[in-house]
């Protein structure tokens, strides 16, 4: 049996959600099903301030994308730590 312990939301819904309210629901109805199944969220590229922030009020646990960092080597990503 496979473990299966987080569940990522796809860029598309997330570039979307701040001007369609029906992807705003769609997002955070996921969020909140994740979460009921004791799954960790993490939204896939995350470009934009504003979707940080409304990802982290409806819950959303972690991010990745662009607003963070673009794609890294494993040198320069762990620079990218040891100086933040």
């Amino acid at each position: 049996m496979i473990s299966i312990n987080s569940l990522k939301i796809d860029r598309s819904y997330i570039c979307q959600m701040n001007e369609h309210k029906e992807d705003w629901a769609i997002v955070k109805t996921i969020i909140q099903l994740a979460h009921e199944l004791n799954l960790k969220v993490i939204a896939e590229g995350v470009e934009e301030e504003y979707e940080l922030k409304s990802l982290k009020e409806i819950g959303c646990d972690e991010i990745q994308g662009y607003f963070i960092s673009k794609p890294l080597p494993s040198r320069e990503f762990e620079q990218l730590l040891l100086h933040n």
